[in-house]
């Protein structure tokens, strides 16, 4: 019984901003955030979600505190219940281009735009996006204050987590499938060995460590 009080203390919390908003008369209030910022390899993606009033995700939160059996189960029960969604990634050449935080921005940017219906307020974690029009709120570690930006950073993180699976299959050896193109250790190894390959981020320290340490098995 406590721990069905707290999960529903936390149900209340999270939708707490949302249901006020939408007595303040706003009809799509969407969330925002972004995976993949940090990683040495692999895209990074932004996600954007518009959740109905009586949404049903009592197992949604923050997604770096929940297990992937988890997240991917919630990924699947946002996508049903959604008023609206979008999935949106940056390739590594991108995040190479122009850096993690504008890649980050851009990401979170064009999911927002990509969004049916269009949303007419944002709740953005962290950061504030600029040239979309529409009021919006930048809330620090928003995935655990706000329903819709833990929902956002659940998509996020699953579509992210399963490209980084594919391209371990076209990429194999690095381990993309496991460290997700984070800097572990092995990772790191396996880039000193083989050289990098084209989803790295040359523009990263051990990346560029790594050119020319090994013969590179990738052209890019």
């Amino acid at each position: 019984m406590p721990d069905d009080r707290r999960l529903q203390n936390r149900r209340v919390r999270l939708g707490r901003r949302e249901t006020e908003l939408r007595a303040e008369g706003f009809r799509f209030v969407a969330g925002a955030d972004e995976a993949g910022a940090g990683p040495l390899a692999g895209p990074l993606v932004g996600a954007a979600v518009v959740l109905p009033a009586r949404a049903q995700l009592p197992g949604v939160f923050d997604s770096k505190q929940l297990s992937p059996a988890q997240r991917d189960h919630w990924a699947i029960a946002i996508r049903q219940q959604a008023i609206g969604y979008s999935v949106i990634e940056v390739p590594s050449t991108e995040v190479d281009a122009m850096g993690p935080y504008r890649a980050a921005l851009l990401a979170m940017t064009r999911a927002v735009q990509a969004l049916d219906p269009a949303a007419d307020y944002l709740l953005v974690d962290a950061h504030r996006l600029p040239h979309l029009g529409i009021p919006q709120e930048p809330v620090v570690k928003g995935d655990t204050r706000h329903l819709a930006i833990a929902a956002a950073s659940i998509l996020a993180k699953t579509y992210r987590d399963a490209r980084m699976v594919e391209l371990d299959a076209l990429y194999p050896g690095y381990g993309f499938a496991q460290h997700k193109g984070y800097g572990t250790q092995a990772h790191v190894e396996a880039l000193n060995r083989l050289g990098p390959c084209p989803e790295h981020r040359v523009r990263y320290a051990p990346v560029r460590a790594a050119t020319g340490l090994a013969q590179a098995r990738f052209l890019f």
